[in-house]
């Protein structure tokens, strides 16, 4: 299992980034291994529209099946729902803190989008 967690740097001990679209980076983590691969979010950071998008393909093509993140947009949350990725949301602190908090079940799936989405 992957699971991808939005991050202000480029491994396991960085702060989490609590937007998802314009997270500065998304590491990609096996939560049982630790292993991670950051993935470089720069192009969306300061896209105009459709981050949260283009940032849920790259997530879904990682082959995640799980998204930790602080905050998700309706449009992001659909794409990475049609993509088969549940959305834990609210995350904060540190990527391995979320981690931890993840593999021992104490977060709740998300039903929907947390935030409005950005025209």
């Amino acid at each position: 299992m992957k699971i991808a967690v939005t991050s202000k740097g480029k491994d396991i001990d960085s702060e989490t980034d609590p937007r998802f679209g314009r997270a500065v980076y998304i590491l990609i983590i096996d939560p049982e291994t630790l292993e991670c691969e950051a993935l470089d979010n720069k192009e969306n950071v300061n896209a105009f529209k459709g981050a949260g998008i283009q940032a849920s393909t790259m997530v879904i093509d990682k082959g995640a099946e799980v998204l930790l993140t602080g905050y998700c947009g309706p449009n992001a949350f659909k794409t990475l729902q049609a993509g088969g990725i549940k959305v834990i949301n609210d995350i904060n602190g540190s990527v391995k803190n979320a981690v931890k908090l993840f593999n021992e079940g104490k977060l709740k799936y998300s039903d929907g989008a947390n935030v409005d989405g950005h025209w």
